[in-house]
């Protein structure tokens, strides 16, 4: 087996001696369901084939779904884009990948959360000084990712602020990051270079 070249802080899975254990296929070696699921990423919005969808190429009905799913959360939910991007850092920190982090924390700081904020999430800390709907999705995503539940204070304030759509899309928001960060934890895939990323990886 080849060494592996990838950087370390762009390395994503515990487990040791670390490679990419899904990769994208050759395209002679893809089945029909695998190049035309392909051929979907890359005339949609996404425009190619990259992150949880390599491991997802191993299934393409799957990957279809997933895929689908996300694409609602992400460009089609009622949720305010900060809110969506501050959500996806908060479930990629807890995932512990850094592929959705690099992906996400530009976004997130370009819909106005702040640096501090997302550099303390980075590190593991509780972004302080929070207001107004930073400090709600933290709450709630808190309580949701390490309780499984939300408390009734919480779910009161979210429905006030989103309404019950909304807090139906943001609990299904984290779950999607939270289980695509897991297909690449599993996989090993990588995460994209950081150049030009506002912040650097987390610490793992």
């Amino acid at each position: 087996m080849p060494a592996d070249t990838t950087a370390p802080d762009l390395r994503q899975g515990s487990a040791t001696p670390w490679r990419e254990r899904m990769p994208l296929p050759p395209s002679e070696a893809m089945s029909e369901a695998q190049r035309a699921a392909a051929q979907a990423l890359i005339d949609g919005p996404r425009k190619g084939v990259y992150g949880p969808f390599l491991p997802l190429l191993r299934s393409p009905e799957l990957l279809d779904r997933v895929a689908r799913m996300g694409e609602y959360l992400r460009f089609g939910s009622v949720l305010p884009a900060r809110v969506r991007e501050f959500a996806t850092c908060i479930a990629a920190r807890h995932a512990g990948n850094q592929f959705e982090w690099h992906m996400h924390a530009p976004l997130a700081q370009q819909a106005g959360v702040e640096a501090a904020v997302l550099d303390a999430l980075r590190q593991g800390a509780r972004p302080a000084g929070l207001a107004g709907d930073d400090a709600l999705v933290l709450d709630f995503s808190g309580e949701l990712l390490h309780q499984h539940g939300c408390s009734e204070p919480t779910y009161a304030r979210a429905v006030d602020r989103w309404g019950e759509q909304g807090v139906v899309e943001l609990t299904a928001l984290l779950g999607y990051f939270v289980l695509v960060s897991w297909v690449m934890n599993v996989a090993h895939t990588p995460a994209q270079s950081a150049a030009g990323a506002a912040l650097p990886p987390f610490p793992l």
